[in-house]
């Protein structure tokens, strides 16, 4: 209500039947800073997985190697579907040789964190987990 003197006059509005606007995931954060964030997570998590070098260390099987020895159900399942394509033993054999071929593929990998200066891996790191801040400021509910 605005007042001029002794005359007021009053604004009427109508009431609005469009849903009101909301954020990201239903709350009333902000869609842009929920982008803003996704992209900065996503570049520093690029940048930082880019310093990561992977390889690979000896095989071995227990102290004394033997990496035949892992094959050796996989093989034995190979040889029972070749005989009855429906044989759940060859299945289950060849499945658990190729989980333990995987396994030890998984436990020899070697992670190591190239070097770089202090200020990249502080870009890196300061673009990941602020990225990942706005996106839970923009998700957050009041």
């Amino acid at each position: 209500m605005v007042w001029f003197g002794l005359l007021s006059l009053q604004t009427v509005t109508a009431p609005s039947t469009l849903p009101a606007k909301s954020g990201a995931g239903g709350t009333p954060g902000g869609l842009g800073q929920f982008f803003l964030g996704l992209a900065m997570a996503v570049v520093g998590g690029y940048l930082l997985l880019n310093q990561v070098q992977v390889a690979t260390s000896f095989w071995s099987v227990g102290p004394y190697g033997g990496f035949g020895l892992t094959l050796l159900p996989l093989l034995v399942g190979v040889g029972f579907l070749f005989y009855d394509g429906k044989s759940s033993i060859g299945w289950l054999l060849v499945g658990l040789g190729a989980a333990i071929i995987l396994a030890s593929i998984l436990m020899h990998l070697d992670i190591y964190f190239r070097p770089t200066t202090l200020f990249n891996t502080i870009v890196m790191l300061g673009l990941l987990f602020g990225g990942l801040g706005l996106i839970a400021r923009s998700l957050r509910s009041g």
